[in-house]
């Protein structure tokens, strides 16, 4: 209904219908709610237009439009809203003149400088509003003579003082009944009982018509048109309505938004529902306690489930398992994004899209994607919307276009600011390793402590450190074991990353893991870079089948080390490391790195790196123990 063309007469008599028609025990209703519904009418004999001009005279004030409108067919209505029982004709209207003495408290509130200008526009609300309310449960309606609109509407606010809460606004008076009819239905079926009549009238058709038009456009890939239609038909609380903007809501905008309260009942409860409230309590940082879906003696069915199903996504371990076309699509595109290598990974779900199948009605995406750990993380905002846009579930309609690939080419973006911690304006250090002929999985048994070295789960970031290292408290100057994250590095080549190194670079006691990373028969390049206390360092060291083949370290514009026949390409000199400044040295390495990148086809995966889950492991130590006389320092802490 247009709140600006509300048909009072055809909108009253029908509300009064369903009102009529959702309370069928009589015994239950007061008498004259019981004779309202014997009449099927909510409302009062019209007010005359004298009766208008006197309640005018009364209190020295023209009414609104839609409030006069109103009296011109009902003087008076029952049942605006769950919690107002009486609302006022032009006999019982009265200016308030802050009869429960709140203005004081709340004008001190709502003047302080510091608040917006809608609330600091409430100051006097209490003294000079017109009370419509007569009988409520300490529910206030209050129309608002300097909240006016260029329509003439004044504004009505609503306040309760069990709610913890400004009062709530509408524009007009129609607005406000319009809203108390929607949210009268919201609740009528449930006051029915399972034993009451049907609610079934023009209204709860109008809107479950709308439902599936929306659930239409959605799977067309209109999800913009959807959106408008749940939004309305949410207010009336039809069925679906609610989760399928849920849905839409999870894909556009921040991850976490819109998850959904998990119902047994609903067939996405252990595929989706679950999955996705265990990764939101888990990325809010509650305890294990707030995960009642494990209680056996509430929920006996599936508790054993719900327990597997929070160990998997605390773990990360999780796996989304859709059927047919779209799962096993799924299923590739996490081997690619197991590796890094979340471009192709999206290429894989782009692509199978369309032969994504609802579960039931109230399914309209595949958000179950968002709790799996390793594909969450290849859902940018961009392709979440790409999904959105694109037709599934048997509908058809254009294709969107295309988001674009994340992860850069070359290696120079690994220097830029921002480039490994995109929430902070500064260069990070790192270290990492890339073989050739060897697979992420088999760089443990080359450089970590044993041939049986094993890879992590999928890791954050943050999270290695704990993982690897729990409760560490001896720490030596000499011992410097990596953690690091794995994956492939572009046709035929792998990685190990790690970002911000705790050790610093020393030349004298550095040992390139290079040599051991390539016996397999491969070649094996180290890169070193940090620019810690405004000194650059910048090292590189390669190995073929087991042999040192060059080396060289960049200290601060110097050449520190060198070592074997460096290419031509990344020849210190040519590549400017003798720039005077920091910034050209770091243009300098820029330029190394993207040479080595064209020399051997190479890249790492930017997105993997700073958003997403890499499996990891603890490597040998990159420096050598101290030697006869030489120091070194060992921490304990605890």
């Amino acid at each position: 209904m247009e709140i600006e063309h509300v048909d009072w007469l055809n909108f009253l008599a029908r509300w009064s219908e369903e009102w009529a028609d959702a309370h069928g025990h009589v015994d239950e209703l007061s008498p004259d709610d019981a004779a309202a519904r014997r009449g099927r009418w909510l409302g009062a004999d019209p007010a005359t237009e004298a009766d208008i001009a006197a309640m005018e005279d009364r209190l020295g004030r023209a009414m609104p439009p839609s409030y006069r409108e109103f009296l011109r067919v009902s003087d008076g209505w029952r049942h605006a809203g769950a919690f107002v029982w009486k609302l006022a004709g032009s006999r019982e209207a009265h200016w308030h003149d802050d009869a429960m003495g709140l203005g004081e408290d709340f004008d001190e509130f709502w003047g302080e400088e510091d608040n917006p200008e809608e609330a600091r526009a409430q100051v006097g609300l209490w003294s000079r509003a017109l009370q419509l309310d007569v009988e409520s449960d300490i529910t206030f309606v209050l129309l608002d003579p300097e909240d006016v609109g260029p329509d003439g509407e004044w504004a009505v606010r609503v306040w309760a003082s069990w709610r913890a809460a400004d009062p709530e606004r509408y524009p007009s008076f129609a607005a406000f009944m319009i809203a108390m009819h929607q949210e009268f239905h919201a609740h009528a079926p449930r006051r029915n009982g399972e034993d009451g009549p049907a609610f079934d009238n023009g209204t709860t058709r109008a809107q479950d018509a709308a439902v599936a038009r929306a659930r239409t456009a959605a799977l067309s890939g209109r999800y913009e048109e959807a959106v408008a239609l749940l939004a309305e038909a949410q207010k009336y609380g039809r069925p679906y309505a609610h989760e399928l903007l849920n849905q839409i809501s999870q894909l556009d905008g921040p991850r976490g938004r819109g998850v959904e309260t998990p119902h047994p009942d609903n067939p996405r409860f252990l595929s989706e529902q679950l999955p996705l409230k265990a990764a939101d309590l888990l990325n809010s940082g509650p305890t294990t306690e707030d995960w009642h879906y494990s209680d056996p003696a509430i929920f006996p069915d599936t508790a054993q489930a719900a327990a597997d199903i929070q160990r998997a996504v605390r773990e990360g371990t999780y796996r989304y398992r859709p059927g047919g076309a779209f799962g096993e699509a799924v299923h590739e595109a996490r081997e690619q994004a197991r590796w890094g290598d979340t471009d192709a990974a999206w290429q894989v779900l782009r692509a199978a899209i369309p032969s994504w199948e609802p579960l039931g009605p109230g399914h309209i995406a595949p958000v179950g994607l968002l709790a799996d750990p390793l594909l969450a993380p290849v859902l940018t905002a961009e392709r979440r919307l790409e999904l959105l846009r694109t037709p599934r579930g048997g509908e058809s309609g254009p294709a969107p276009a295309p988001a674009g690939d994340r992860n850069p080419d070359g290696l120079s973006w690994l220097v830029l600011p921002g480039a490994l911690r995109p929430w902070q304006a500064s260069v990070s250090d790192y270290r990492m390793i890339l073989v050739e002929g060897v697979a992420p999985d088999e760089l443990p048994a080359l450089l970590g402590p044993s041939p049986s070295t094993q890879l992590s789960p999928p890791l954050r970031q943050w999270d290695v450190t704990r993982h690897h290292r729990p409760g560490q408290r001896v720490f030596s100057s000499y011992d410097d074991r990596a953690l690091l994250s794995v994956g492939r590095a572009g046709p035929g080549w792998s990685f190990a990353f790690e970002q911000d190194p705790s050790a610093r670079f020393d030349t004298a006691r550095f040992v390139s893991p290079a040599p051991d990373a390539s016996v397999g028969g491969g070649r094996a390049i180290v890169i070193w870079h940090e620019r810690r206390e405004g000194l650059p360092v910048f090292h590189v060291s390669a190995a073929k089948r087991g042999t040192p083949t060059y080396a060289f370290t960049m200290r601060g514009g110097a050449l520190e080390a060198t070592a074997g026949a460096v290419p031509a390409e990344l020849a210190p000199p040519t590549l400017g490391f003798d720039a005077p400044d920091a910034d050209g040295q770091a243009a300098a390495a820029a330029r190394a790195l993207d040479a080595i990148a064209r020399l051997h086809g190479v890249t790492v995966p930017r997105l993997a790196l700073t958003e997403g889950r890499l499996q990891t492991f603890e490597s040998l130590s990159w420096s050598r123990p101290p030697g006869p006389g030489e120091t070194y320092t060992t921490i304990s802490i605890g």
